[in-house]
């Protein structure tokens, strides 16, 4: 396909000469259109996204979409759901949304029916985790299982711990995950430490299984599975036993099942995927496995479906209509006119609380690009900073940066309506004083506090410029009825396209990661001169070598 520069299109012109000549005035476009926040308010499957406190008018809103005919959205977006090679940079089809259509779907790319493939495999994860979940699978000592371990790291991690956190409440009674990824070893050791290796499960999730921090990890928790069964008196002190106990207390998710052997795991419990499915876009994949037993297959379906009917949104509703082009276009509004160079996501719903760090890896991996997919450099800023925290938390954080700071932070704001443990604190609605803060967050973002309303509660007048909210700072709100595993896979598949359609926009590749290679390999070049090699740490540069050298000189 043609690569088009969005620079050089008649809509970024407009854009630039709208840009020019706007002047946010949120309270004033409110007043002037009482019919705005109904007409950007949209409903995507059960996310209601209201966009009206964007500093937008009808004429942006038209010229942005506009810009997504002018780079062709619809072609890239039609290229990726039918398994068109659009990571050009490793020549694979993106096909994330292929591991949540429907088994009555079809799909052939390359010969192979990829639905097929999906939902063959899916069915042997929904078997485990019904073994696992009934007590059928046991360990060594014949105990039911009762903690799950999932060692990965990134996308291996990121995705699984975040929807796991996100779903406690669905969760089977007496069964618990935990997640390690960090190659610090405290990571596996604080992890395990209150274990009972007799009732407890790893899942080393590693699609080559070579990732450097997940194989440390496994073989650092096979350790601890040996020697404390060791100590437990669970198995004698034989090779067969060791061996025994691994087949027993690990699975694998990967497709090198050579190496899944050499570890001690059986083939026949490594959970398989593809090339098309990139680590960030992975958690529907094997890589949920974790959380499939956790939750229950009956779950895990409605979890998929979720992302299946934001999915079916995004490739059939008009871009005026479509969330996850809009909220794309919006990013790049801000990212390109504004110069906004971060954005928050702040979710009410403290089971959200790891999202802002999946969605880290998801936007910022897949658009923190410096050339565009034919190798030239990018001709405009590309990628934002992605964070946050749970609300009310950041509001006694950094909510002062994003209402009084000089810096322009467009936010994300996700609530729920019903909640999962809902409780009265007297005859308060503990849920609604919460909600009442996510409503006033929005409303005084955008509207602000003139001097005027801060001279009339009686302030002194050397304080009144302090008090003074500028508002006109932009924010999307997104709600649905309850973080149910449908909302959940919305959420997920909601900010996957919209990472896809900012990329569209700079001409980027948002499916490679070229980016997290160099510093792995340096690290296996340094590791040397760390252990005493004298050659290895002389051929480092004077900085990175009087590192080393501090370090060697105070390890104990």
């Amino acid at each position: 396909m043609s690569l088009v520069d969005a620079t050089t299109t008649s809509a970024w012109a407009d854009l630039e000469r709208l840009h020019a000549a706007y002047r946010p005035d949120l309270r004033g476009a409110f007043a002037a259109d009482p019919e705005r926040a109904r007409t950007l308010t949209l409903d995507c499957a059960d996310l209601h996204v209201d966009l009206s406190k964007n500093l937008v008018d009808s004429d942006v809103v038209a010229a942005l979409v506009r810009l997504a005919d002018e780079v062709d959205l619809a072609g890239r977006r039609d290229a990726m759901l039918r398994g068109d090679r659009i990571n050009v940079t490793e020549g694979r089809s993106v096909l994330h949304t292929a591991l949540r259509r429907p088994r009555t779907d079809e799909l052939v790319v390359d010969g192979q029916d990829v639905v097929k493939d999906v939902h063959e495999t899916l069915d042997k994860i929904y078997a485990f985790a019904d073994k696992v979940r009934s007590g059928e699978w046991k360990g060594v000592s014949g105990r039911a299982i009762r903690t799950i371990v999932n060692i990965g790291i990134g996308g291996s991690d990121l995705g699984p711990v975040m929807v796991y956190e996100a779903l406690k409440p669905y969760v089977q009674d007496g069964l618990e995950c935990r997640f390690v990824s960090n190659i610090d070893p405290t990571d596996v050791a604080e992890t395990t430490a209150d274990l009972d290796p007799e009732t407890t499960l790893f899942i080393v999730a590693s699609k080559t299984f070579t990732t450097l921090e997940t194989l440390t990890n496994a073989r650092m928790a096979r350790e601890w599975l040996w020697r404390s069964l060791l100590g437990a008196g669970a198995i004698e002190d034989t090779e067969e036993a060791r061996t025994g106990a691994v087949a027993k207390h690990f699975v694998a998710v990967s497709t090198a099942l050579d190496k899944v052997e050499a570890f001690g795991i059986d083939p026949a419990n490594a959970f398989g995927f593809w090339d098309w499915v990139g680590g960030r876009y992975s958690v529907d994949s094997a890589i949920g496995t974790s959380v499939c037993v956790a939750i229950g297959p009956d779950n895990f379906r409605d979890f998929l479906a979720g992302f299946h009917a934001v999915d079916q949104h995004f490739a059939s509703e008009p871009w005026a209509r479509n969330v996850p082009a809009l909220m794309g276009l919006l990013n790049v509004w801000y990212v390109n006119f504004f110069k906004a160079a971060s954005h928050a996501v702040l979710p009410y719903a403290q089971h959200l609380h790891r999202f802002a760090a999946y969605l880290q890896q998801l936007t910022m991996e897949s658009n923190g690009k410096g050339v565009r997919m034919d190798g030239s450099p990018v001709t405009t800023e590309t990628g934002e900073i992605f964070w946050g925290e749970p609300g009310t938390n950041g509001q006694h954080a950094f909510y002062q940066l994003i209402h009084q700071g000089t810096r322009l932070i467009p936010a994300d704001f996700i609530a729920v309506a019903t909640p999962a443990h809902p409780t009265k604190d007297g005859g308060q609605d503990v849920h609604e004083l919460f909600l009442a803060n996510f409503f006033a967050q929005t409303k005084a973002l955008a509207f602000g506090k003139t001097a005027d309303e801060v001279r009339a509660e009686g302030v002194k007048e050397e304080l009144v410029s302090a008090k003074v909210f500028t508002g006109n700072r932009p924010t999307t709100s997104i709600m649905a009825p309850a973080l149910t595993p449908s909302v959940v896979g919305q959420l997920i598949a909601l900010y996957e396209h919209i990472t896809f359609v900012q990329g569209v926009v700079w001409g980027i590749d948002s499916f490679d990661q070229w980016g997290v290679e160099l510093g792995k390999q340096l690290a296996l070049q340094i590791a040397p001169a760390i252990g005493g090699d004298q050659g290895a740490l002389d051929a480092q540069d004077g900085s990175t070598r009087a590192l080393i050298e501090w370090y060697r000189a105070h390890r104990r």
